[in-house]
């Protein structure tokens, strides 16, 4: 932050925070949580919706020896509290209205034991009501700190923060990640992607989703400037678009169905974007179609990074013109390991997928989380020991991730191995049936989910957005699907949506689908 005092490091609407002062703020805010009991190792809660604040807080959540912790600002407050019980977060910047929500305790969801709390509210309000044995400090009360000096230090294998995501079991599973895990990541997207002090990226990611660490650190480390994007923009192609466009974005990194939504509905085609240089992509599988006009309309370099939380990301591809062409209908490949990493394919046999064979996805490196906070078991299975001769401890990523590998080191996905199903005796892979889908012209949006089914295992039911220009049909589906695949992989029941429900990352909520369908049919 010293080396650019004069840049401007964060913009939020009209609040720009240049380097000096964003350096001045996270001192003063570390001083605080200092004073009020956070000691190396401890958890930080931050909760509360994406500002200039949002990137002080973090950074001084760091240099006060503690791990931040993003909570979901749109989650609501019982699974809040429960994921501040489960990590022990007894420090929380928040909202006045936030931290009143965590005294509406109940016996199924009792408030978390918080020591204290630091409300970013412009008013300075206090809450009426708050959990017992709570300090209050007010943002506005930080102007009267001395700067935290230099911390006790400490090591590279250190926590940084704990992301959030959804379990199977539906109890979120906490990610540890380290500095030195971030930093592998950090360090690789700064020289692959050229970063320097005159780029501008947005923060479209929320802070419990893992590509927003590309945009606030790599973007703090090449002198940069922070653009949060405000929640409410989500749900408006239109304006997103234009947002992208009048802050003069360089550098922007999303999941595919944002690009997808502002393509297909936020005049995208139609708007001009001299600044952007470089458009990232992870999350989900990018449909080819949306990918390639994506590609052809904004005539810049793309990238598809790959990874779950728990790598971050362990492969990348650039895209290629070749890899858009008219005459490809499978999405592009996932690419090689990045720098520092190492990414083999084991088949079922336990042996190295051949090019051409499946396999399950493996990672090694220092870019690996620790594990799941407070959870050994699940921890075990997903930090295995390396299966191909090597060091004798060193622990690899059981990614659950089905790939293979092409003859020059290039992966391609498959899907998840828990996205496999049977049905009828038959192994299906989801995403192949997904793929045929979005093959019609006319289908804008699409989900596949398996729906239990004691007779035959899973019946495959399609979720579908079509194109307002043109209305399709059940059987004009299935019909398209049957032109592609295996009878056993026709969708047996179509459902036509206005929109698919989406998590906060942005990412298609299967869970919702399923759970809508057996009400449906209860």
């Amino acid at each position: 932050m010293s080396r650019f005092p004069d840049r401007i490091a964060v913009r939020f609407g009209a609040d720009e925070l240049r380097y000096g002062d964003l350096a001045a703020q996270v001192g003063k805010l570390a001083a605080a949580l200092t004073a009020h009991g956070v000691r190396r190792g401890d958890r930080v809660g931050i909760w509360f919706n994406k500002s200039a604040r949002s990137v002080v807080s973090v950074f001084a959540i760091l240099e006060a020896g503690g791990i931040y912790v993003p909570l979901d600002p749109l989650s609501p407050r019982a699974r809040v509290a429960a994921i501040m019980r489960d990590c022990g977060i007894r420090h929380l910047v928040t909202t006045a209205q936030k931290l009143e929500s965590l005294a509406a305790a109940t016996p199924d969801s009792p408030a978390p034991d918080l020591t204290a709390a630091i409300l970013v509210d412009e008013d300075g309000a206090v809450p009426a009501a708050m959990p017992p044995g709570v300090e209050v400090l007010r943002w506005s009360e930080l102007a009267h700190l001395a700067p935290r000096g230099p911390g006790a230090g400490g090591v590279d294998t250190d926590l940084a923060y704990v992301l959030y995501t959804s379990g199977s079991t539906g109890t979120p599973k906490g990610v540890m990640i380290s500095h030195r895990a971030a930093f592998t990541f950090v360090d690789w997207t700064h020289g692959a992607y050229g970063m320097t002090e005159r780029d501008v990226v947005w923060n479209h990611a929320p802070l419990h989703f893992d590509l927003s660490i590309f945009d606030i650190f790599t973007t703090v480390k090449a002198g940069g400037t922070v653009v949060p994007v405000p929640e409410k923009l989500s749900t408006f192609p239109i304006r997103l678009a234009e947002f992208l466009r009048d802050q003069r974005i360089t550098v922007a990194y999303c999941v595919p169905s944002t690009l997808t939504m502002m393509l297909l509905r936020g005049n995208l085609a139609k708007l001009a974007f001299p600044d952007l240089r470089a458009v990232l992509f992870a999350g989900e599988v990018f449909p080819i179609k949306y990918l390639r006009q994506v590609h052809r309309t904004l005539g810049v370099r793309m990238a598809n990074l790959y990874g779950p939380t728990e790598t971050n990301v362990c492969t990348a591809y650039d895209v290629t013109d070749a890899d858009v062409g008219p005459e490809r209908d499978q999405p592009v490949p996932i690419g090689r390991a990045i720098a520092n990493y190492d990414v083999f394919a084991l088949t079922d046999q336990g042996e190295r997928a051949q090019p051409g064979e499946e396999g399950e996805l493996y990672a090694r490196g220092p870019g690996l989380c620790s594990g799941y906070w407070g959870d050994a078991e699940k921890t075990a299975k997903l930090l295995v020991r390396n299966p191909l001769p090597g060091p004798a401890h060193e622990l690899c990523v059981k990614t659950g991730d089905i790939v293979i590998p092409r003859e020059d080191g290039v992966y391609y996905y498959v899907g998840r191995r828990d996205n496999m199903v049977k049905s009828k005796g038959y192994r299906i892979e989801l995403g192949e049936v997904e793929t045929a889908l979005y093959a019609h012209p006319r289908i804008t949006e699409a989900a596949i989910v398996p729906i239990p089914d004691d007779e035959v295992g899973n019946r495959l039911k399609a979720f579908v957005v079509t194109d307002p220009a043109g209305a399709l049909t059940a059987q004009e589906v299935q019909q398209h699907c049957g032109a592609r695949l295996p009878k056993y992989m026709v969708p047996e029941m179509v459902e036509f949506c206005d929109a698919l429900p989406k998590t906060s990352t942005g990412k298609v909520d299967r869970p919702t689908l399923v759970r809508e369908h057996l009400q449906k049919t209860a």
